[in-house]
């Protein structure tokens, strides 16, 4: 935990709250390589994500289905050799039908296919040497997708499972796209090319959720929670700015790009560009990570910080002539509710219980070891508890899917008061909103979840209503849209 330059602010300290890498930026860290001369407005359903229904059957490849016939270039005939040409013809069958559906333009497959092993001794793939290169990428030079299937494709499919890769192979096919578009070109940021790689990565996997794909099947419960896993997993670093070369963003804005091609499709896609991206990115630039004079880092969970969480807190869900929630140190038995922890709200006696230890052990550093997800995390589910007081003096009911997902868009919403600029006494850092999205993605989440803790099972559901707060800015949108 790091605190820096202390200061006052206004007559009050300002804390940054901390985000941190999981040092594995490298993954991917370049995906496209030139060689030179908002979810839609639909209804809200608790039985659905994206308008499809939530499942939660199989995921992965399809039983006894025969394998592509396609040819990878120095694959050595594995497993996970065999599942990334599997994943390449999947994606290309759909796009073979979609890019002429929706854009009038015919789609080639790309010319190679390229397997090599950064482990061993190094070739060159696309002018480029493949010795340590972990990673997959799309070559605009030669039309190829090339990965690697020494470390790369081994660690994704151990983390997350087999469906881990499909997702990174949509992506780079995705790159294949905006080439056959003529959406790209030198002066194109990264940020902008993978923002809408994403995107159609999310194209593709809800063809695969409604069961098109001949290879692979996707469940949209623990399935699609496992793609945003793996996004996660390979987002930037927080030291990473959005305009640096190289750039994809952090697991927020990959998780949102995603989002947008699941829920929207490909045109969705097509429209994102630099306007967009300075518009929506939280990713801060270069050089713009920690305001001077502020103390930055992974704040710790104590009394300071817990008495400017509450300052916040007022600012985002106060409300006139509305009593203001008691503040126990402690979590108590609660008549009618089935106490939640770290943090929870008891509507009979209108207070927020607090285990401080517990929020303690949540706000620490991932990289410490002790289970913890970071000190925004930890906040943020304080914050939820806060806002089901809100909504029991707006009328609000306090139980039920609806009330968990209209809990972490309010829980968005004051994420979204607390930004760099905005004057708070607490303010975010790099890498905090990805700390919201590994607590949303867990199976249990307090960020999204009713007063008795219970919640809809999407991980992509609960990330979307919190996104619907962030954007919004305020309260009236969460309270209109979750009923």
């Amino acid at each position: 935990m790091t605190f820096r330059n202390r200061r006052a602010v206004s007559g009050r300290r300002a804390f940054a709250l901390g985000g941190v890498a999981l040092g594995v930026a490298a993954l991917l860290a370049g995906c496209t390589r030139t060689v030179d001369g908002t979810g839609g407005a639909e209804r809200w359903s608790a039985t659905k994500v994206a308008g499809l229904e939530i499942t939660t059957g199989e995921s992965g490849p399809r039983a006894g289905v025969p394998d592509t016939g396609l040819v990878a270039d120095g694959s050595d005939g594995g497993e996970l050799d065999r599942l990334a040409r599997n994943a390449v013809d999947d994606v290309q069958k759909y796009w073979t039908d979609e890019l002429p559906a929706v854009f009038d333009r015919r789609f080639d497959p790309v010319t190679r296919l390229i397997s090599y092993d950064s482990t061993g001794p190094g070739g060159i793939v696309c002018n480029t040497s493949t010795a340590g290169a972990v990673n997959a990428f799309y070559c605009s030079g030669d039309d190829s997708v090339a990965w690697d299937r020494g470390q790369l494709l081994p660690t994704l499919d151990d983390s997350f499972g087999p469906m881990a890769v499909v997702a990174v192979l949509a992506h780079e096919l995705g790159h294949a796209v905006q080439f056959r578009l003529g959406a790209v070109d030198a002066r194109t940021s990264s940020i902008v090319k993978e923002q809408q790689a994403d995107c159609y990565a999310g194209n593709f996997f809800r063809w695969v959720a409604e069961g098109n794909a001949p290879h692979f099947q996707l469940s949209t419960g623990p399935g699609l929670n496992q793609i945003l896993a793996t996004l996660f997993f390979i987002r930037d670093g927080a030291d990473t700015g959005f305009d640096a070369e190289g750039a994809h963003g952090n697991a927020f804005d990959r998780v949102s790009a995603f989002q947008f091609g699941f829920g929207d499709g490909p045109a969705r896609c097509a429209r994102i560009d630099e306007a967009e991206v300075r518009r929506r990115i939280t990713q801060p630039a270069s050089g713009q990570a920690s305001p001077t004079g502020e103390v930055a880092g992974n704040l710790p969970v104590d009394q300071g910080s817990l008495l400017a969480l509450q300052e916040t807190l007022r600012a985002a869900f106060g409300r006139s002539g509305a009593r203001w929630p008691a503040i126990s140190q402690s979590v108590s038995p609660c008549p009618e509710v089935t106490v939640t922890t770290p943090a929870s709200y008891c509507p009979a006696t209108n207070t927020v219980g607090l285990d401080v230890a517990e929020l303690a052990r949540i706000g620490t550093d991932p990289e410490q070891g002790a289970g913890g997800m970071g000190d925004f995390a930890a906040f943020a589910e304080v914050a939820s508890r806060h806002a089901l007081a809100r909504q029991q003096a707006e009328g609000y009911p306090l139980t039920g899917l609806a009330t968990a997902q209209r809990t972490a868009c309010l829980t968005g919403v004051w994420a979204a008061t607390i930004v760099v600029g905005r004057g708070a006494v607490l303010q975010l850092s790099p890498g905090d909103l990805d700390e919201a999205v590994a607590e949303m993605l867990a199976p249990r989440s307090l960020i999204a979840a009713d007063v008795n803790g219970g919640g809809i099972p999407s991980g992509f559901a609960r990330v979307e209503a919190f996104r619907d707060g962030f954007s919004a800015g305020e309260t009236a949108p969460c309270l209109q849209k979750y009923r």
